[in-house]
């Protein structure tokens, strides 16, 4: 089965984000998931490097592209660590986690 390539949709992000912010109650809510955001944006750029689309991520870890595609939205989805290893393999990455101690006030 011949993989396609991935052809990223252009998109301004911190405009969006700009704009976005103006509304009332976003920035708090856009806040409170930095940490899931970060994650999907991660897992975009990586499946993008690959040049790889969702379905060809989903066969390689034996899923659906509907799975893969809850995986990289964030704030829909808590996936486990286990799922998170199967995607980092499939688009030729490693998965780390840390913890890091929170900053002195």
């Amino acid at each position: 089965m011949a993989e396609l390539k991935y052809k990223p949709v252009r998109h301004d992000h911190a405009a969006f984000l700009a704009e976005a912010r103006q509304r009332p109650g976003f920035a708090e809510a856009y806040d409170a998931l930095a940490l899931e955001y970060t994650l999907a944006g991660q897992m975009l750029k990586a499946r993008a490097k690959a040049g790889l689309t969702q379905d060809a991520v989903a066969a390689r870890m034996g899923t659906t592209k509907s799975a893969v595609s809850r995986l990289e939205a964030a704030g829909k989805h808590a996936p486990s660590l286990a799922t998170l290893k199967r995607y980092a393999a499939a688009v030729g990455c490693d998965l780390q986690v840390k913890l890091v101690p929170h900053k002195a006030a």
